[in-house]
């Protein structure tokens, strides 16, 4: 997600955590140096593999989410609120394939630009991240009302209402990652070029008290600790009311317990992906005497930006609406390609038979005579 260099004559870092005395880092990337010895392992096999992962990665983000984004607008399933909340987070996974990555490579290539410039890349590096978050906590809102208030709900909760909320979650998302452009940046990092211009540097621009403590203390680990107890909340809802219903109703309720199963696990993944990466950070932040392994950090790196690519594989295999699309597409695509074989082959032998005009036949009558048959294309 965030890609951040350390000025040196060799390393380069994604995230770095330091003090006066000492530099910690997390996401760190190539080049090397003596400085920091667990970087100066990686080696130019190494960088290339990295890099081709993160490729693959951003590629796979970009399909993924572009497909589950279309599927959902082609099953009509917009119509339905949870689906637009699920189209919003499809499109902070895009981001973070089309542009995150991206600009963060860009960052890393010891590129020099104004202040601001640097400072303004950065923060959007941010973004995407808090988009997940606030939206993944709009989803689990929304499935808590479904089930609390199911005779209220369409009532409640419109189509209008949902694109209205996840325009809130992006509004929201955007005012909290570019917050260090209104003053929370570091300060000394222009006293320091002595320039308007500098070497774009994550942590010479983004104070590292905003990353730990507002970041990932206030709007990262709050907004979970909800979600967990919302589909805690839940699925005790769903368990309880099962009993005594009628087969219909039991089925409705199966179904959304099978939405919400799905919502879970993308949750889940979510967690998964993202929560070592920041326990790392905030372990080397507290306690700068730890090492941390490149290889750990890597992975974290890696992790993180798959959070990105896995989404749209949960919902193929989960939600029946995008997974039946999800077929017609693969379907149209094969239709498509047989179509196309079979228009080759007559193709093909069009021209065949059109390299044997002009032939003369000869036809025998039944008189004894023969008759001249040449084609009229050759008349």
């Amino acid at each position: 997600m965030i890609l951040l260099r350390k000025r040196s004559v060799g390393v380069k870092a994604f995230f770095f955590l330091g003090s006066e005395n000492k530099t910690h880092f997390l996401f760190p990337t190539f080049t090397h140096t003596e400085a920091f010895s667990p970087v100066s392992t990686m080696v130019s096999g190494g960088e290339f593999l990295y890099i081709s992962l993160e490729v693959l990665i951003a590629v796979g983000c970009c399909l993924g989410n572009m497909l589950v984004i279309w599927a959902v607008w082609r099953s009509g399933a917009l119509n339905k609120p949870t689906f637009c909340l699920i189209v919003s987070l499809a499109v902070a996974d895009f981001l973070v394939g089309a542009v995150a990555i991206p600009l963060a490579v860009t960052v890393d290539l010891h590129i020099k630009i104004p202040f601001h410039a640097c400072l303004f890349i950065s923060c959007f590096l941010i973004v995407p991240l808090q988009a997940s978050v606030l939206t993944l906590l709009a989803i689990a809102v929304d499935r808590c009302l479904r089930v609390c208030i199911p005779f209220r709900y369409k009532a409640t909760i419109t189509k209008k209402r949902s694109w209205f909320l996840a325009a809130v979650c992006w509004i929201l998302a955007s005012f909290l990652g570019f917050l260090p452009m209104f003053g929370w940046y570091n300060h000394d990092t222009l006293t320091r070029y002595n320039s308007t211009s500098i070497e774009c540097q994550f942590l010479d621009v983004i104070p590292i008290t905003y990353l730990i403590h507002f970041i990932f203390e206030g709007c990262f680990l709050p907004p979970l600790a909800v979600m967990i107890a919302l589909y805690c909340y839940i699925f005790f809802k769903i368990r309880s009311v099962r009993a005594g219903m009628s087969a219909e109703t039991s089925t409705c309720k199966k179904k959304e317990h099978q939405l919400a199963t799905s919502l879970v696990l993308v949750l889940a993944l979510f967690i998964v992906c993202w929560l070592p990466l920041h326990t790392i950070q905030s372990i080397t932040y507290y306690n700068q005497s730890i090492h941390v392994p490149s290889i750990a950090l890597y992975f974290g790196i890696l992790l993180s930006h798959a959070n990105s690519m896995v989404n749209p594989v949960v919902y193929a295999f989960r939600i029946p609406k995008i997974k039946r699309e999800y077929r017609k597409i693969w379907r149209r695509m094969i239709c498509q390609q047989q179509q196309a074989d079979t228009n080759s082959s007559r193709t093909a032998a069009s021209n065949t038979t059109d390299s044997h005009d002009g032939r003369v036949h000869v036809k025998i009558s039944p008189q004894g005579g023969a008759t001249d048959m040449t084609d009229s294309t050759v008349k």
